[in-house]
């Protein structure tokens, strides 16, 4: 092995980080897929899943490419987001995604290395990203309370069939925003 332990350290984290932004990108896919649409929300979560994955990769210096497509393909899921609005505020969050990884792939490409953002800002984002955090956590813990359960066997049947359950889509929204404060935290 090559390299001290604190490298070799930060390269297993960026990996573990590549492979939970995949896993919830896919779950995410695979939730557009079972739906029939690519208008919803389900969508955006999944170019944000995958998105942050391709990011989150480490590359060494051959990746020049990469903060110019990220750009780009993040500013199409800003627009996406911008059109999930007309259904209401509650989308707002994908909007703030879509910025937040614009602004990053902005920065790794400024050339200024880590540390390039602005600081206000990423300390913005940080409380952000951590409050998500810490709110989709307490909402996690109590998704399995008994009302949910108490609920649960009101739902109809033909819903019930084809929508994922509650706990894993949060479960998969807090998997990204954790992997977004990591990501904002290594800027």
């Amino acid at each position: 092995m090559h390299g001290s332990a604190s490298s070799l350290s930060a390269s297993v984290s960026s990996w573990l980080l590549v492979l939970l932004c995949a896993v919830s990108g896919a779950y995410c896919l695979r939730r557009v897929r079972g739906w029939g649409g690519w208008g919803g929300a389900a969508a955006g979560e999944a170019v944000m899943g995958f998105g942050m994955a391709l990011m989150a990769v480490p590359l060494g210096g051959g990746g020049a490419w990469r903060p110019a497509v990220l750009g780009a393909v993040f500013c199409a899921a800003a627009l996406h987001a911008v059109w999930l609005l007309r259904g209401g505020l509650h989308h707002a969050h994908h909007l703030v995604g879509s910025l937040t990884m614009v602004y990053m792939a902005a920065s790794a490409g400024s050339g200024n290395g880590h540390g390039a953002g602005l600081p206000l800002l990423t300390g913005a984002l940080l409380l952000y990203y951590a409050g998500y955090v810490v709110l989709g956590g307490t909402r996690l813990i109590t998704a399995g309370g008994p009302a949910a359960a108490a609920a649960a066997p009101t739902a109809h049947a033909a819903h019930a069939a084809h929508a994922a359950p509650t706990e894993l889509i949060r479960a998969c929204r807090l998997a990204m925003g954790m992997g977004m404060l990591a990501m904002l935290l290594s800027m």
